[in-house]
């Protein structure tokens, strides 16, 4: 029997989860603000207008990708509680937001999103198990019964799918103790958020190949989402690529190789499981990639000596 998608009467997990994260992701990001002496109260201040233009921008973004869905009842776009935020819609506004919030409090831009981007991680993680109570967010159909167990699978109208929705969650939550352990280490600023880009996209661009409900478009057979994470990784390597000497950027060939295999399995039709490989093999040169270039990065930034 599916889980209930309501805690009690008629409040969803869905809608209890996300709020969840977000407050878990404010009290963090103040936390990391007070250790690095940044103004009091910077973090609620900024909370009061990143947490709904963040909801509204991830709304947006999954209602414009999916028009169809909407367009015999356009006002059911307004059911967030059942579901349908793109993580990088919200992304993309909170973004925007922060932008604006830092020059008009006059803080530095990148010290910000790198306080906030470990909790993003923790929230994005508690978020996805909104998709296990709403039957949402799971993977290719498994017919294999050796496979049919949580959490390799999940049940969804009796039959058992890929549990995709755990595999972020749990990928996630890796990333946030990731960032959270190396926080202090940073040598530039901005490091911390250009370690979320780099760990979320190659996650999200290999478990975006196993779903089957994710947001189509651009080009060459690829997803909305897999485009933006491929590019997220690409301009990471590049930042981290420019510090380095000479030598150290043939490691960018790796990336790049296993990155032009993946468009191409992708333009030639090849089979679901090959294109996600080859996401995967990219993901990770171009994770080995990139914590090479860190290491050569210098000494942790003064005020976190």
């Amino acid at each position: 029997m599916p889980a209930s998608r309501f805690i009690f009467g008629t409040l969803p997990w869905y809608s209890v989860l996300v709020v969840s994260g977000m407050a878990v992701a404010t009290i963090l990001a103040a936390r990391e603000g007070k250790r690095i002496g940044l103004p009091k109260d910077t973090f609620l201040d900024l909370a009061l207008f990143l947490l709904p233009c963040g909801v509204v921008g991830a709304r947006l973004y999954y209602v414009l990708f999916s028009l169809e869905q909407y367009a015999a009842n356009p006002i059911s776009a307004l059911y967030i509680w059942e579901g349908g935020l793109a993580i990088y819609g919200g992304l993309i506004a909170g973004v925007a937001v922060i932008l604006i919030f830092a020059r008009r409090r006059h803080l530095p831009l990148l010290t910000l999103l790198d306080c906030i981007a470990p909790g993003v991680a923790l929230a994005q993680a508690i978020g996805r198990w909104g998709n296990f109570f709403n039957q949402e967010a799971y993977g290719v159909a498994v017919t294999n019964p050796a496979f049919q167990f949580f959490p390799v699978c999940v049940s969804v109208g009796g039959e058992w799918h890929l549990a995709t929705f755990f595999y972020e969650s749990a990928a996630d939550a890796c990333i946030f103790l990731w960032l959270w352990l190396r926080r202090k280490k940073r040598t530039h600023p901005g490091d911390t958020l250009l370690g979320y880009l780099l760990l979320y996209g190659s996650v999200r661009a290999a478990v975006e190949g196993l779903r089957t409900d994710s947001l189509y478009g651009l080009f060459a057979g690829l997803r909305v989402s897999q485009v933006l994470s491929i590019l997220m990784v690409l301009t990471v390597c590049l930042v981290w690529a420019a510090r380095v000497r000479r030598g150290l950027r043939l490691w960018l060939v790796l990336p790049a190789a296993a990155l032009t295999a993946a468009v191409i399995l992708a333009a030639s039709g090849a089979s679901l499981a090959l294109r996600t490989a080859a996401l995967l093999a990219w993901g990770l040169c171009a994770m080995v990639c990139v914590l090479i270039f860190q290491r050569q990065g210098g000494k942790p930034c003064p005020a976190e000596s």
